[in-house]
């Protein structure tokens, strides 16, 4: 993978890790049409997604500062309620993570075909926040918070959005437009990063034996950064309108052309 590869692919996880159009399906059409191997792939993906949650954390520094100041406080407050509403929705998450990875991986794969199908699936969800009429204004509670959890684990199949899966089941649930993409956004952190690390425990990442230079590395790191942090503030003003039409329409094209392109 050279620096110009990097750069694309950078950009792609960047900006479509927050937009709800799946970082995994775009990496996987990017990857396609680049001509990138398997190796080389997971080893990127650990790194621009280490940069993604670089590019939350940098956005929402403010929120996630204020969050663990008032829970090392040690209280019953709004903040400690919020943190444990995070760790409930990664329950789902985590049970598919630890025990069911392989037999999705195995029984699904990561075929264009597949990643298709699955953007005809977010367009869908994405439709129906603009069609269905729900009730608004309804608390972020626990319920709630584990629904949107259970969007979040069934987006571990390519080309079905993580951030337009749990946007919009949050909004179908009548959450405040206010809280749903922070919530969204925040609640991935953990999962990202422990996916990582059993990444690079379970041998699939190799750093020294990927064959991707440095640069490479460091272009593909600082393009997820950048275009990350564009696509986080962009989604969350984008979110509060809860027009989210386009996006759908742009994953129905795209999943179209990637059926095609796997049929063929």
């Amino acid at each position: 993978m050279n620096a110009l590869e990097a750069l694309i692919l950078g950009i792609i996880q960047g900006l479509t890790e927050f937009l709800p159009v799946s970082s995994s399906g775009h990496l996987i059409i990017g990857r396609e049409l680049l001509g990138i191997g398997t190796a080389e792939n997971v080893t990127f993906e650990v790194v621009v997604h280490a940069a993604t949650v670089l590019s939350t954390i940098t956005v929402l520094w403010k929120e996630i500062v204020q969050l663990f100041t008032r829970f090392f406080k040690f209280q019953w407050n709004e903040e400690t309620q919020y943190i444990c509403k995070i760790l409930v929705s990664m329950i789902p998450v985590l049970i598919v993570g630890l025990f069911f990875k392989d037999s999705v991986e195995q029984l699904f794969g990561e075929g264009l075909v597949l990643v298709g199908i699955c953007l005809l699936v977010t367009a869908l969800l994405l439709s129906l926040t603009q069609i269905v009429r729900f009730r608004e204004n309804k608390p972020l509670n626990f319920g709630r918070a584990l629904l949107i959890g259970c969007a979040q684990a069934v987006a571990v199949l390519p080309g079905l959005s993580r951030s337009g899966s749990t946007i919009a089941t949050g909004l179908l649930s009548g959450v405040r437009k206010e809280e749903v993409a922070q919530f969204s956004f925040l609640m991935v952190i953990i999962p990202i990063l422990g996916e990582a690390f059993l990444s690079i425990v379970g041998g699939e990442c190799s750093f020294a034996q990927c064959g991707i230079p440095v640069t490479s590395l460091i272009v593909g790191f600082l393009a997820a950064y950048v275009s990350g942090v564009f696509a986080c503030k962009f989604m969350i003003r984008l979110v509060k309108k809860a027009n989210l039409i386009w996006f759908a329409l742009y994953c129905a094209i795209i999943g179209i052309i990637a059926i095609c392109f796997g049929a063929c």
